[in-house]
């Protein structure tokens, strides 16, 4: 395989057409996430599956968009 600069290949990608730019900025950025943590995965899947068990039950407690943003900004300003 040819040897080609970082310069070289930034050019080369910037010619392509804007799908094919997302999939290899997408494949690049994935590279250096490492590899999955399935416990994660894991965990967030049954998350999402009991939030949802929540949501159809009738038993989750919704807070509307500003009272979201105040927490938000409460959380950021402690940190």
């Amino acid at each position: 395989m040819a040897q080609h600069s970082v310069e070289e290949l930034r050019r080369l990608a910037l010619e392509l057409p804007e799908a094919d730019r997302a999939e290899l900025a997408s494949d690049l950025v994935a590279s250096l996430d490492g590899p999955a943590d399935t416990n994660v995965t894991e965990a967030w899947d049954k998350e999402i599956l009991r939030r949802l068990a929540e949501i159809d039950a009738g038993t989750a407690e919704f807070i509307d968009a500003d009272e979201l943003m105040r927490r938000l900004r409460q959380r950021l300003l402690q940190d």
